[in-house]
């Protein structure tokens, strides 16, 4: 199992620090921290704080994924779909979750409302040309490799 250190900073004696499900597990659950419960409302969006900072080693990105519960039962998922946290980003992670149901969804201080699932990344040179390499696709979009 690769592992990686990542140093954290509570902005709030209350913050929960994120937490692995089981050994397995790919995500570290991100947990609210709010002075009262959030709600958010049927197809309405809010921020919802972690009350922690991340060192984020270089070379490493922090992914925000939705956790399957919140979003398969309650409709709540981050509203970026996947939210990236860079490297150099030192600022609070902040879960932005949107409603995707038709009913109010209400979160508690402590409640697991997303993970974080850190992973390599390349950084890419632009290299301009007139023309690429051909494929076998080649330009075939939406669709086109079909179902055989």
């Amino acid at each position: 199992m690769n592992k990686i250190n990542v140093m954290f900073k509570k902005l709030d004696e209350r913050a929960k620090v994120p937490t692995y499900g089981s050994a397995y597990s790919a995500g570290a659950d991100l947990y609210a921290l709010c002075d009262d419960a959030v709600t958010i409302a049927a197809g309405g969006t809010e921020f919802i704080h972690t009350g922690i900072s991340l060192e984020i080693p270089e070379g490493v990105v922090g992914l925000i994924y939705a956790r399957s519960g919140m979003a398969c039962k309650r409709g709540a998922a981050p509203a970026n779909k996947v939210g990236v946290i860079d490297s150099d980003y030192r600022g609070e992670i902040i879960v932005c979750l949107h409603n995707h149901s038709a009913e109010d969804v209400v979160i508690e201080n402590g409640e697991r409302v997303a993970q974080m699932v850190f992973a390599p990344y390349f950084t890419a040179e632009f290299t301009e040309r007139t023309e690429l390499s051909g494929t076998e696709r080649g330009e075939g979009g939406f669709g086109s490799t079909g179902t055989k």
